[in-house]
C-alpha cells in the first residue's frame, strides 16, 4: 500500500488521522514525532504506544530541540520578538524543524503524502502546507481534520468506536509544548473577556503562592546569545530548560495574547513561557547599552520582521535571510552581563554591565558632567529647537480664519 509520513504530536487530532488516514484512505501510515522540548521519557514511550495502538506502520522520533534553538531561538531573541508585544512566538519555530523532520522521513521511505492534523481556522495548517510545499514539491498534503471540518467532539467519537480511549485534557484544551513554552487553548481562550482557570496553566506555579524572597540570576550573552545562567556555561537547549525550570518556580511567563491569525480572524490563547520572556527582558536591558538609537529603532522594526515572518509561515522567504544578515551584524557588541530578579510572577532587570557600553563614554554622566561646556549645550538647545520655535510663532500670527 502507499504510505504517508504524518505528523503526530498523540494528541486527539493526529490520533483521528492516524487511523482515518489507514481505514479511510487505506495508507500505511508512517507517524513522525519530532522532539521540539517538553517530552521526557514517559512522553515519548507514551506517544509511541498510541501511534501503535492506532494501527501506524511504524513510528519515528527525532529530536528538534537543538534546531530550534540554533536557528530560531537566536533569532528570536536577537530580534526581541514578542508578537503584540506580548507573545513570544512560542509554535512558529517548531513547525518549520517539524516540517523539515517529516520531509526527510517521507522521502526515505518515499512516501506518496504527507499528513498533518491542523484544523481549517488556526497557522499551523498553513505553516504546515507552505514549509511542505517548498521542501516536498509535488507531494500530496493530506489534512483530514481540515478538510472534514471535523469539530474535536466527532473526532473523539470516532476513535471511542473504535476502542482508542480519549483522554479528558484531550477534549478541554489543547496543549503546545516545546522549547520555547507552552501554548493553551480552548474554553476561555475563545472568549476575550474569560479567564483562564489556574488548572490550564500545567508549569508554571501560581505567582502569588510562589516564594515571595524570589530568586536573582547573572545572564551571561554574547553577540546576543545567552551562553551562560550565574557563570556556568550551557548549551542553548539546556539553557533554556533551567531557565524554563526557574522561572516556573517563580511563577513568572504566564500569558494572554490577542492577535491577527495567517488567515485574517482573530485568535487568542494562553501561554507559558518563563524562560522566552526572561531572555528577551535581558537581552533588551543589554541592548540599551551598547546600541546606538538608530539601530535600535531598526533592528526592533526588522526584528518584529523577521517574527511575523515566522510566524505567518513564511520562513523561507528570501527576506526572513536579508534580515537575518541585518540581525547578525547589530549583536556583534551585545556581549556582557545582566542581573535578574524573579519574584511571584515579576521579571526584575536591576542591572546590565558590557565592555562595550555607551553608558559614560568620553566622560559624560548624564544630569552631572559632559565633554561639552555650557555655552555649547546652551548653542546646542537653541539650534536644535529652531523649527519648532519658527513654528509656533508662525501659527501664532496666522489669523483664526485662515482656511
Amino acid at each position: 500500500m502507499p504510505r504517508v509520513a504524518l505528523a503526530f504530536s498523540g494528541g486527539l487530532d493526529t490520533t483521528f488521522c492516524a487511523v482515518w488516514l489507514r481505514e479511510e484512505r487505506g495508507l500505511d501510515v508512517v507517524t513522525v514525532t519530532v522532539d521540539t522540548g517538553g517530552l521526557d521519557d514517559a512522553g515519548r514511550s507514551a506517544i509511541a504506544a498510541r501511534s501503535a495502538a492506532c494501527g501506524a506502520e511504524r513510528h519515528v522520533l527525532a529530536d528538534g530541540r537543538a534546531r530550534v534553538f540554533d536557528r530560531f531561538v537566536t533569532y528570536l531573541v536577537k530580534g526581541n520578538v514578542l508578537r503584540g508585544g506580548v507573545y513570544p512566538l512560542c509554535v512558529g519555530a517548531e513547525r518549520v524543524v517539524q516540517a523539515e523532520e517529516i520531509a526527510r522521513v517521507a522521502r526515505e521511505i518515499d512516501a506518496g503524502a504527507v499528513a498533518h492534523g491542523s484544523t481549517g481556522a488556526g497557522n499551523d495548517g498553513v505553516r504546515f502546507d507552505v514549509a511542505f510545499a517548498v521542501r516536498l514539491p509535488g507531494v500530496e498534503i493530506v489534512t483530514p481534520i481540515r478538510d472534514l471540518g471535523l469539530m474535536r467532539e466527532a473526532s473523539e467519537a470516532y476513535l471511542r468506536e473504535r476502542g482508542i480511549p480519549v483522554e479528558a485534557r484531550m477534549r478541554d484544551y489543547s496543549f503546545n509544548v516545546g522549547l520555547w513554552g507552552t501554548t493553551i487553548g480552548g474554553r476561555e481562550t475563545h472568549d476575550a473577556w474569560a479567564e483562564p482557570p489556574a488548572a490550564a496553566f500545567r508549569t508554571t506555579a501560581d505567582p502569588t503562592t510562589a516564594p515571595p524572597a524570589g530568586e536573582e540570576l547573572i545572564l551571561r550573552f554574547e553577540q546576543g546569545i545567552p551562553v551562560a545562567i550565574d557563570g556556568d556555561r550551557l548549551a542553548g537547549v539546556p539553557l533554556v530548560e533551567r531557565l524554563n525550570e526557574v522561572g516556573s518556580r517563580h511563577g513568572v511567563g504566564r500569558g494572554i495574547h490577542v492577535g491577527d491569525t495567517i488567515l485574517g480572524i482573530k485568535g487568542r490563547l494562553a501561554f507559558e513561557a518563563p524562560a522566552p520572556l526572561v531572555l528577551i527582558r535581558a537581552h533588551q536591558e543589554i541592548e540599551k547599552l551598547v546600541l546606538s538609537p538608530r539601530q535600535a529603532l531598526w533592528k526592533q522594526r526588522l526584528g518584529d520582521t523577521w517574527g511575523s515572518l515566522l510566524h505567518e509561515g513564511l520562513f523561507d522567504d528570501p527576506l526572513a535571510r536579508d534580515v537575518e544578515a541585518f540581525l547578525d551584524r547589530s549583536q556583534e557588541l551585545v556581549t556582557g552581563d545582566v542581573r535578574v530578579r524573579l519574584r511571584q510572577g515579576r521579571i526584575e532587570v536591576v542591572g546590565a554591565r558590557s565592555p562595550y557600553s555607551l553608558l559614560g563614554a568620553e566622560g559624560a554622566r548624564y544630569g552631572e558632567t559632559a565633554g561639552w561646556t555650557g555655552e555649547e549645550a546652551r548653542a546646542f538647545a537653541r539650534l536644535y529647537g529652531l523649527s519648532t520655535v519658527h513654528a509656533a510663532r508662525r501659527r501664532r500670527s496666522e489669523p483664526e480664519d485662515t482656511p
